[in-house]
């Protein structure tokens, strides 16, 4: 027996089965090192991913300052699946290669000698063929788009494909969606993909709805925890919208009632401005492809029959059009590497409308070369953006391109969310890519590129317009009198950037 001299104090003072000081100390240092050596071997992954030095530094350094919750950011927004789904995704291409190829020949098809590098790139990375005979109505709002996407599906007779980024169920959702359910209760087919981290905050039970009435619906890539995932990447942004092969729709805008009231209440209500087209012509078939090449990842059906492609639906004009889709999957940023070949080969002039303005090195670097080669570089952005730190981090971008030489612009007149390029009386490109690293390397993009002197025209008529509604940066006091605090938060967020 211990006699009461070898019983410790703490002994005394400690119930049985209750855990040490020394415990806890033990505990505490196996936890800090099971989550260094996590930490570690996530920075060796991101090292031996092989990314631009940029964002691999972000990552580094969001992983190191930011204990835990820079491992949970990583998991939700940096993994990097590229590589996983490159075969698959050129398996699928060739299949759907086959399909196009046997359903679409063109006669006399000739190439502009000044766009042919640019139609080549196109072609021969995506497969994006050229098409000719195309005609295009373009939408500046919602008040234009809806009604005739609405009209053009009451003249549906065999199919409605639809691949959008948002559909709400608000009073626009539900309109849309119930002509859906009339066209599918007359025995046309109707598919519909939306992206399942930006619908999180719809109930499933507006999309039950529709498969009830015999609508295939799917989510794009469904993520467990989409409350937490709301800038995740690998995310579907694409506007595509088809209608029995003969009609397609693409632009910046998806299935939400702000398209046309906006967004913001009373005093802080912005109108929103955006720029959609509707194509008719040989052009749909690629519209055609990007949604079907979408419907096999989201249903495992490879749609090939030729009744999706239906014949003489060109028009009789030379509007040459290649629809160009982008991808995380991809070997190449596609888009990413024809914007930047726009940029160094412009004569005259580019001109860029976009939401979001956080570009990738080389598209940054291709805009100061145009701009200080005399090229007329002009960058129109929100003079109010919907996202205060995507606005911050913009700031530093900008004021790089104004030192070079580009003309920025900011639009007064409300949310401006389009996505359009044009070039030299001779090309324009309108579609879902914003100029930002999120749209050039993780979202799934398309846009239509219009080689012909008459839409490239009509495009800068729209610039024209638009850039009324503008102010110079000169006059825009927020960016000429900032103080050294605010410059220097400016230059932290832009870190952030390729993360964004």
């Amino acid at each position: 027996m211990c006699s009461p001299a070898d019983i410790s104090p703490v002994a005394v003072l400690l119930p049985a089965g209750r855990v040490t000081l020394f415990d806890m100390i033990y505990i505490h240092w196996l936890i800090f090192v099971i989550y260094a050596v996590v930490v570690v071997l996530t920075m060796i992954t991101i090292l031996m991913d092989n990314r631009q030095p940029a964002k691999t530094m972000a990552w580094i350094l969001v992983l190191w300052f930011i204990p835990l919750l820079g491992i949970i950011l990583y998991f939700f927004f940096g993994q990097n699946i590229r590589r996983e789904h490159i075969v698959s995704k050129k398996s699928l291409d060739q299949l759907t290669k086959r399909s196009m190829f046997e359903f679409v020949e063109q006669r006399n098809l000739t190439l502009p000698d000044e766009h042919r590098k640019l139609i080549d790139l196109f072609t021969n990375q995506q497969m994006a063929l050229p098409f000719k005979g195309n005609t295009v109505e373009i939408y500046k709002d919602g008040y234009e788009f809806f009604p005739a996407l609405l009209a053009e599906i009451a003249k549906a007779r065999h199919h409605i494909h639809i691949d959008v980024y948002i559909f709400c169920d608000d009073a626009l959702g539900r309109l849309v969606s119930d002509a859906l359910i009339a066209k599918s209760r007359e025995g046309v087919e109707v598919r519909l993909i939306y992206d399942d981290v930006a619908c999180w905050s719809v109930k499933n039970s507006f999309y039950e709805r529709m498969r009830e009435e015999g609508i295939e619906v799917h989510p794009f890539m469904p993520v467990k925890f989409p409350v937490f995932t709301s800038k995740a990447n690998y995310r579907n942004h694409r506007k595509v919208i088809v209608i029995d092969g003969k009609v397609g729709f693409i632009g910046g805008m998806n299935i939400a009632l702000r398209y046309v009231k906006g967004y913001g209440k009373g005093k802080k209500h912005t109108p929103w401005r955006d720029t959609h087209m509707k194509i008719e012509g040989t052009a749909v078939y690629g519209l055609q492809r990007a949604f079907l090449i979408d419907w096999y990842f989201v249903d495992q059906t490879l749609i090939t029959n030729r009744k999706y492609y239906p014949q003489n639906i060109a028009k009789d004009n030379d509007c040459l059009m290649q629809i160009v889709s982008s991808n995380p999957t991809d070997s190449w940023p596609t888009i990413e590497q024809g914007y930047v070949n726009i940029l160094l080969n412009a004569k005259k002039y580019v001109y860029i409308e976009t939401p979001y303005f956080m570009p990738t090195e080389p598209v940054l670097f291709a805009m100061r070369t145009a701009a200080l080669a005399g090229v007329d570089v002009r960058l129109m952005l929100p003079l109010k953006n919907d996202s205060q730190l995507v606005q911050w981090a913009t700031t530093s971008y900008v004021m790089e391109t104004v030192e070079a030489g580009v003309t920025v612009l900011f639009y007064k007149a409300g949310f401006n969310h389009s996505k359009v390029i044009i070039s030299d009386d001779s090309l324009v490109s309108c579609g879902s890519l914003n100029v930002d690293f999120r749209s050039f390397e993780h979202n799934f993009e398309c846009c239509a590129f219009l080689y012909d002197r008459d839409m490239a025209l009509r495009f800068k008529e729209v610039f024209a317009e638009d850039e009324k509604e503008c102010v110079p940066i000169e006059l825009v006091k927020d960016l000429s009198h900032r103080s050294f605090l605010i410059r220097l938060w400016e230059s932290l967020v832009r870190l952030l950037s390729p993360l964004m």
